[in-house]
């Protein structure tokens, strides 16, 4: 019985360090302190990071990645995608040629080209057909797909006919319910709505509270909710524990959703000086997707009244962009990923430090501030001990040149590569 427990202790001891991996970085990206660290040592067991420091002993049989040579960050976080849609593509009507099933199996790649590109993490926020995202996420969960771990939407909650809505469409088409999925014309069908999407899987809800750039028959610059509808949104959400992020482009719609006390207004395109002083004292984030103008304006196939509704929005946008970062608004990473390409998201760090932030606070934008809004700051965002096994690396300092980050090179989600060069 001896020789028994004996054996047993020493397989014991043989698992456990088999399932030890240990990175050696040459820097390391402090987030929360704001700083580079050099000559570290990450000890990851089971998936997390059990130990970050300076000469660090390494485990007997540990399994060893040598990034000495490169630059390690944290994860990657884009807290505005559209990751479950299909293929690439500017024209929402295209949704309605293709099946449910096709569009997810379309959606496969977008999803591995996002997590290569170093997101190890999203927020997706909605998609035009409802579920597929649920779909999306949970394949990924179960390993049946390759990508980003992904909190959901599930679904728009927007007004007949509004910016989230399957609009440009004959007026006697009657559109399948998951195209209709979260309509809303009052605070109550509102409050039924957050009902619906939490008890189908959704991780958190997005409101439409302006109309939008990319939706025929819109208009940014239109109010599509009342303060009164946002506000039943809001409290029916935190009443699941979920938390709400707002589209907004006019100014009076992203006051109406930081007023009604949703977590982020993503876009914020039109902010003006008392949005920005609301969303500071509230405590709201920004997500600002400063970068995808330079998508709908060069391509093709962009819907000329999609053009149209964009125009001049870009510029102002991003000169809110800097007035935000100037008056210390809390703001987060997020890139509305689907207009552009999937792998073309790194691309915005270059212009977030163009328009007002240093290089580390676009970095901390799409790590420690992107989890505090997602409410995981206890499981990412870091490289601390406790939280996900999230790494990449980049090829030099990306203090110095932000550019870096547009070729991570090395990919780790929860203990496990998927990407080494």
């Amino acid at each position: 019985m001896k020789h028994i427990c004996f054996v047993a202790l020493i397989f014991s001891a043989l698992l456990s360090s088999a399932q030890v991996t240990v990175i050696k970085a040459g820097h390391l990206v402090d987030v929360d302190a704001g700083v580079m660290l050099a000559d570290q040592t990450i000890l990851i067991r089971d998936g997390k990071i059990e130990a970050v420091g300076k000469g660090l002993a390494i485990p007997s049989g540990a399994n060893s990645i040598d990034l000495s040579n490169m630059t390690v960050l944290p994860g990657l976080i884009d807290c505005h995608t559209h990751l479950a849609d299909g293929a690439h593509g500017t024209e929402p009507i295209l949704q309605l040629t293709k099946s449910a099933s096709q569009t997810v199996l379309e959606s496969i790649p977008n999803a591995r080209m996002t997590l290569e590109s170093g997101f190890t993490t999203v927020r997706d926020v909605g998609v035009y057909r409802a579920l597929n995202d649920v779909a999306l996420r949970d394949a990924i969960n179960k390993g049946y797909v390759v990508g980003p771990r992904m909190f959901v939407a599930g679904a728009y909650i927007t007004i007949t006919g509004g910016a989230g809505a399957m609009t440009g469409i004959a007026p006697d088409v009657q559109l399948p319910l998951d195209f209709r999925y979260g309509e809303a014309n009052s605070p109550w069908e509102a409050r039924q709505k957050v009902r619906l999407l939490y008890h189908s899987g959704a991780d958190h809800i997005k409101i439409l509270t302006t109309g939008a750039v990319l939706t025929h028959d819109s208009n940014p610059n239109t109010m599509e909710f009342t303060p009164e509808e946002i506000k039943a949104v809001v409290d029916e959400a935190k009443s699941f524990g979920l938390r709400v992020e707002a589209h907004a482009h006019a100014a009076e719609g992203i006051k109406n959703a930081i007023r009604a006390g949703v977590a982020s207004v993503e876009h914020a395109t039109l902010i003006d000086d008392e949005g920005i002083a609301l969303a500071k004292e509230h405590g709201t984030y920004l997500d600002m997707d400063i970068y995808d103008d330079e998508c709908i304006q060069n391509d093709k196939t962009t819907p000329k009244d999609f053009l149209e509704h964009d125009a001049a929005l870009g510029e102002a946008q991003r000169q809110n962009f800097r007035k935000a970062v100037k008056a210390g608004v809390k703001m987060s990473f997020g890139t509305d990923a689907g207009v552009c390409p999937y792998d073309a998201a790194p691309k915005q760090f270059a212009f977030m430090v163009k328009y007002g932030m240093t290089p580390m606070q676009a970095i901390q934008a799409a790590t420690s501030n992107a989890a505090d809004l997602l409410g995981k700051s206890e499981l990412l965002g870091s490289i601390k001990a406790g939280k996900y096994a999230d790494i990449v690396a980049v090829q030099g300092n990306p203090l110095e040149d932000i550019r870096v980050i547009e070729h991570v090179r090395f990919v780790m989600k929860d203990g496990k590569v998927y990407k080494r060069e």
